[in-house]
C-alpha cells in the first residue's frame, strides 16, 4: 500500500500548492490554465484511446459501454447529484467539473491500475510512484483552476487503489490485461469527454457517463463464467 499512500499524498500536496497559488494568479491567468487543462485532458484522452484500441480483443466494446453506460447514468442523473453535492463542499461553481476531470484523470489509466496489482503481487511500487509523480503537477494545475475542493479526489483514488490492492493481494492477478485494455479505452474516451466540456466545446456531462467503466468488468465476469 506504500505506492497507494505516496501517490494520495502527493495529490494533497499538488492540491494545496496549486490552491496556494491560485491567490496570486490574476484572472486573465487562470483562464489560461483553465483552458490548458482542457486541452491536456482532450490530448491525454486521445492518448489513451490511441495507444489501446489498437490492442483491443473486443473494439466495439468500448461503443456498447458508452452506450449503456451514458444511459444508465442520464437515467440515476449521476451529474445533476453530482453537481449539487459538490456545490455544498467547494467554493468553485465549477468544482463539479473539475472533480469528475480529476477523478478521471489520476483513477483511470494504466499506471493506476496495473500499479497496485504490481504492489501487491511482488512489492513493486514502480508503477505507482511514477503516477504519483504525474498526479503531482496534475493535481496542483487543476487546483490553480478548481481551488481547494480537488482534494476530495484523493479519497477516491486511495479507496480506487485500494480496491484493486486488496482483490489483488486476496485473489491474485484477477485482473486481465485486456480488461485493463478496455478500461483505458472508456476512461481516455471519458477523459477527452471532461476536456471538451471545460473548453466550452460540448457538455458531454461525462460525469452521467461514469457507469461505462463498469460495463466491461461485468462483460469480463460473464464471460469468466460461461
Amino acid at each position: 500500500m506504500l505506492g497507494t499512500i505516496i501517490n494520495t499524498i502527493t495529490i494533497v500536496t499538488g492540491t494545496i500548492i496549486g490552491n496556494t497559488l491560485k491567490r496570486g494568479i490574476k484572472e486573465e491567468y487562470r483562464h489560461v490554465l483553465f483552458n490548458a487543462m482542457g486541452l491536456a485532458a482532450v490530448a491525454l484522452g486521445f492518448n489513451a484511446v490511441s495507444n489501446n484500441l489498437p490492442k483491443s480483443q473486443y473494439p466495439v466494446l468500448f461503443i456498447v459501454s458508452l452506450a449503456v453506460g451514458g444511459l444508465a447514468g442520464t437515467m440515476l442523473n449521476i451529474d445533476g447529484w453530482f453537481r449539487e453535492v459538490t456545490s455544498r463542499i467547494g467554493t468553485s461553481s465549477n468544482l463539479a467539473q473539475g472533480l469528475s476531470t480529476g477523478i478521471l484523470l489520476y483513477c483511470i489509466g494504466t499506471l493506476s491500475i496495473v500499479g497496485p496489482v504490481m504492489s501487491a503481487l511482488y512489492g513493486d511500487n514502480t508503477y505507482l510512484f511514477t503516477n504519483a509523480t504525474l498526479d503531482l503537477v496534475t493535481s496542483a494545475v487543476l487546483a490553480t483552476t478548481y481551488g481547494i475542493g480537488m482534494l476530495w479526489a484523493a479519497p477516491v483514488l486511495f479507496l480506487w487503489q485500494g480496491a484493486i490492492y486488496l482483490l489483488t493481494s486476496l485473489a491474485g492477478n484477477i485482473i486481465p490485461t485486456t480488461l485493463v485494455t478496455e478500461l483505458s479505452i472508456v476512461g481516455g474516451v471519458l477523459i477527452a469527454a471532461s476536456g471538451f466540456s471545460i473548453l466550452g466545446i460540448k457538455d458531454c456531462k461525462a460525469t452521467n457517463m461514469l457507469p461505462a467503466l463498469v460495463v466491461p468488468v461485468i462483460f469480463f465476469l460473464l464471460k469468466s463464467l460461461f
